[in-house]
């Protein structure tokens, strides 16, 4: 190479080393940058784009089998608490409840006759008992009649047959009276037996009656069931109940998804744990709104173990080649209410979640029970009074106006019964031999 060409190249080498100079400097004003930034900003937040929302998927299934006679909401519709979604057939049950209501009648009819057997009982114990002391006074003038015919026999003013006839009178009085006493006996054990049936209770409280009364409020129950109500207020999906369907206890027929209690899971990384902690801020983005809309909420809970731990087919890193794959852990984030109603979300839709980590004063996992109960429902919270009403309806057309009467009569008699055998033993140790 001449000198004439080797003048330029080196006349050119100061501006290529400037040039790089200041490549490198640019290089490194951008890492220091760069480092500020995570040291400041980055190293305050964590984010994800492995996040959903997510929310209570109510199903809707029948308490009793039926046949789908009506479907009042399908998907898409907005429906209420209380809100009737499908009736099924109540002929069956209906059939059930008139059953169960007859045996119920039948069952107060027949307890009924055993208070009254109590009166009735007690009253042939006195009778009895009258019998017996009656048949004593038969005992007492034939012995009479017997001692003054022994005191004529001798004299000959009294023959022998008519002492015989004195001596058979008195024997017969004797078995008349150990008859008497063997019929009172009998009644108060029968008393005694029948009032094992009545002591302590009434006619409602009777246990033949109640168990009687169950099934009734079994039967009516099932006849309430026959139309499926909404249990809260959300929107209907998965509707796969048809007309003329034949349905059992427990198929799903629909769900209702309560779309003002929804929740957003963040799949964290593992390595982005450590500093996550319960109550710390939480700033998100939904794709189907964009970054115009952002939500703010709060980390409520951490999972208990990571998805593939509660997987349906978890992994088997014992077996095979390994593969080391980065762990997530289910992150729940409490959204805002009044956000949620201004910009509604649905369940699957994914989310951008960031948390704030820079407060550190939070806990890990939570420690303690749950105050507030979850979510409750109060559609059939007055299907137990109705039953009882219709319990005491029939109760009442089946008891009589003498029901209550009935009732303290029974009390009433175990004091007669007491003093009734009393009288028997009584006339028992009287008898004369």
């Amino acid at each position: 190479m001449s000198e004439t060409q080797a003048g330029p190249i080196r006349a050119r080498n100061p501006q290529r080393r400037k040039a790089l100079t200041l490549l490198a400097i640019c290089v490194v004003v951008i890492g220091l940058g760069w480092s500020a930034y995570e040291w400041l900003v980055g190293s305050h937040y964590e984010a994800t784009d492995n996040a959903y929302v997510q929310g209570n998927v109510i199903q809707i299934t029948p308490q009793i089998g039926g046949t789908v006679m009506a479907i009042l909401a399908d998907d898409t519709d907005f429906v209420k608490s209380g809100q009737a979604l499908v009736k099924l057939d109540p002929a069956d049950a209906k059939v059930a409840l008139d059953q169960a209501e007859a045996n119920l009648a039948q069952t107060v009819r027949q307890v009924r006759t055993l208070f009254a057997n109590n009166g009735a009982l007690a009253a042939q114990i006195q009778l009895r008992e009258a019998d017996a002391a009656r048949t004593q006074s038969d005992i007492v003038r034939a012995n009479d009649d017997l001692n003054r015919r022994l005191a004529l026999v001798g004299s000959g003013a009294v023959s022998r047959e008519e002492l015989n006839h004195a001596q058979t009178q008195l024997a017969t009085a004797r078995s008349s009276l150990a008859a008497a006493q063997a019929a009172a006996l009998t009644a108060r054990e029968q008393l005694a037996s029948n009032q094992a049936m009545t002591e302590g209770t009434s006619i409602e409280q009777h246990p033949s009656v109640q168990a009687a009364a169950a099934k009734v409020r079994e039967a009516w129950l099932a006849t309430q069931r026959a139309a499926l109500l909404a249990p809260v207020d959300g929107y209907v999906a998965k509707r796969t109940v048809q007309l003329g369907q034949r349905v059992t206890a427990g198929a799903p027929v629909m769900s209702i998804i309560p779309l003002n209690q929804v929740w957003v899971d963040a799949n964290f990384k593992e390595v982005q744990l450590r500093k996550i902690r319960l109550g710390q801020p939480v700033s998100l983005v939904a794709d189907v709104y964009g970054k115009k809309v952002e939500y703010h909420g709060t980390v409520a809970g951490l999972g208990a173990g990571t998805g593939a731990a509660f997987a349906l087919l978890p992994a088997q890193n014992a077996t095979g080649n390994w593969i080391k794959v980065v762990q997530r852990v289910p992150v729940r984030v409490t959204l805002d209410a009044t956000e949620i109603e201004k910009n509604p979300l649905r369940v699957g839709l994914s989310m951008v979640a960031t948390v704030d980590v820079s407060e550190q004063g939070g806990k890990a996992l939570a420690d303690g029970s749950r105050a507030a109960i979850v979510t409750q429902t109060q559609v059939n919270s007055g299907l137990n009074g109705g039953a009882d009403a219709e319990v005491h309806r029939v109760i009442a057309a089946n008891a009589g106006r003498g029901a209550g009467a009935v009732t303290r009569a029974g009390s009433g008699v175990a004091a007669a019964a007491q003093v009734v055998p009393g009288a028997v033993a009584r006339a028992s140790s009287s008898s004369v031999n």
